[in-house]
């Protein structure tokens, strides 16, 4: 029995043998299908769970073989009542959909060519990108290569421009000295063109009989005042005199020669006028101007330290001429005023001086000083030797030009003395102040001899009707008074042009229109009988001086725009 039980157990191992080896055929087929569909070191082994593996009938005869039988029986009670009867449930209703699984190296394989289908896919994509990305790189490369170019040339353009610039630069400053002998020889033949002309205007008065006789007058009341004055006592004359002192002119009553020039029958409405002409005569503002006296040309003062001439245009000529400029104060301009014969100007500033320019020579021949504060006007007598100036520093000073001194100070105002002005041919002194109140003084005595209330806010300005009848002021609430020069008490008119503030007022030849400089940029026309006030549009801003030619056709005004309008 044991040698039958030997024989009989190789026989079955043989068995066991040989079924482990048809077994491991198939397998070694399919492993070696496989590989050679992989491409070794391009894709991981993945694991495939919960894939059912057809083996249980190689299992259940392998065990029936080998005689194995409580193996079987227990292979068999797991199989059909464990997870592995759960995993046949599923692949038992897999089947009944019409999903078969096949064995795990042909599942693997599918998984592998799919997987390869969609890197392949990817593959094309990233190539397709790499193509375009490529393309897009060279052109890049050919704009930064043509950016290259255009920046080395604007490079070179603007080394060239740059020594261009040193070159002309160069050849600029050695036309400068040029330019100043040409500019000096302008001057020159402008001055010299002013001197001929004003050397006429002389020629022309000493030919006049009405200024003999009027000189002659003079020396005969200064010959009976001499007389008169060594017969009374001599303790009155104890005031020092200078050597070259000037004596003030007699005038027995008010003569003024430029009221034989005026029509005052041909008179102008002063809804008339229109704009004509605007000339940028300065870049800052203009603070005054002040007409020649024989001739159509306009000085103008102005806030750049500068005084210039303007010739008005004529014969329906828009644009002015400059005639002459200059400059020699530190501080902004503030007033000017032309001499009696038009040979020199006389200009105020903030620098507290006064100086006198003579246009034969070109420049200032005279500085006066005195005031302690800014000087804001100034105005000359009749017979051109004495000049009056107000200040911020309460006073107004009497200067003597020929004698080059102060010879009164003129103290009654308790605030700034804002503007001065000389009654025409007489030797009474108007003057102006912040402290609301006006006063006539006697040139001869320094002596006020009126005082005129009735302004509510300071007062800018005052000035004279040419026959010296009446006189108007205004003050920083646009209120303008007419006065009467014999009434001191009340004044004869009031008008308002405010709210905002009057600057400077000017009385036509005539005297039948008072022009108004406002500070709302409009330049007022006042008609003195019936007070009917219209207006002149043309400045931005405000309008600081005002007056008329010397026929009253024309209005001429310059304000804070650095603008001279002329309206016709």
């Amino acid at each position: 029995m044991s040698v039958r039980r030997k024989e009989r157990a190789v026989v079955e191992n043989k068995d066991i043998f040989s079924e482990e080896e048809d077994f491991k055929e198939p397998m070694r087929e399919a492993a070696s299908s496989s590989a050679s569909t992989r491409q070794p070191g391009l894709f991981k082994q993945q694991i495939i769970h919960k894939i059912p593996e057809a083996v249980d009938d190689f299992l259940r005869n392998f065990l029936q073989r080998a005689g194995l039988s409580r193996t079987l029986n227990s292979f068999e009670k797991e199989w059909y009542s464990g997870p592995v009867q759960k995993t046949l449930t599923e692949t038992l209703s897999m089947a009944a959909t019409g999903i078969f699984f096949i064995t795990d190296a042909l599942t693997h394989r599918q998984l592998l060519q799919s997987e390869l289908e969609i890197i392949r896919r990817e593959t094309h994509m990233l190539r397709q990108e790499v193509l375009v990305a490529g393309e897009s790189l060279v052109k890049m490369q050919r704009e930064r290569d043509f950016h290259r170019l255009q920046y080395r040339r604007v490079a070179e353009d603007k080394n060239r421009l740059i020594e261009d610039f040193k070159k002309l630069k160069k050849h600029l400053e050695s036309y400068k000295p040029v330019l100043r002998q040409l500019d000096n020889k302008y001057q020159a033949a402008l001055r010299q063109k002013m001197l001929i002309s004003l050397k006429k205007d002389r020629v022309q008065k000493t030919t006049d009989a009405t200024l003999i006789q009027e000189k002659s007058q003079i020396n005969k009341e200064r010959s009976i005042q001499s007389s008169n004055s060594t017969e009374k006592s001599p303790a009155k004359s104890t005031r020092t005199r200078h050597q070259k002192d000037t004596e003030f002119p007699i005038y027995r009553r008010l003569v003024n020669s430029h009221l034989a020039q005026v029509n005052f029958e041909k008179w102008k409405s002063p809804s008339s006028f229109s704009l004509s002409c605007s000339i940028r005569a300065h870049k800052l503002p203009i603070s005054c101007i002040d007409l020649h006296p024989q001739k159509r040309i306009v000085a103008t003062a102005s806030s750049d330290c500068s005084w210039r001439l303007w010739a008005l245009p004529a014969n329906g000529e828009k644009v002015g001429q400059l005639v002459l400029t200059g400059g020699g104060h530190s501080d902004w301009l503030s007033g000017c005023s032309f001499h009696p014969d038009g040979t020199k100007l006389a200009t105020t500033s903030g620098d507290t001086v006064v100086q006198l320019w003579d246009f034969s020579r070109g420049c200032c021949v005279l500085t006066l000083s005195g005031h302690s504060q800014p000087t804001w006007g100034c105005s000359f007598h009749s017979c051109g030797h004495f000049l009056a100036s107000c200040s911020a520093d309460r006073t107004a000073k009497l200067w003597d030009l020929n004698s080059q001194r102060c010879r009164f100070t003129l103290r009654r105002h308790t605030a700034s003395v804002n503007s001065v002005c000389f009654l025409p041919f007489s030797n009474l002194l108007l003057t102006c102040s912040a402290d609301k109140t006006l006063a006539m003084w006697d040139s001869r005595l320094s002596v006020c001899t009126a005082t005129f209330h009735g302004h509510q806010h300071p007062c800018n300005h005052t000035a004279f009707s040419l026959a010296g009848n009446v006189m108007a002021s205004c003050d920083s609430c646009g209120i303008i008074n007419l006065w009467d020069i014999r009434k001191s008490a009340l004044a004869m008119a009031t008008v308002d042009a405010g709210p905002l503030a009057a600057n400077q007022v000017a009385f036509s030849p005539s005297g039948k229109t008072l022009a108004v400089a406002s500070s709302d940029g409009l330049v007022r026309l006042v008609e003195m009988d019936s007070c009917v006030v219209s207006s002149l549009s043309g400045h931005s801003d405000d309008v600081q001086s005002v007056m008329f030619d010397h026929r009253g056709e024309t209005v001429m005004s310059a304000g804070s725009d650095g603008m001279i309008n002329v309206w016709s």
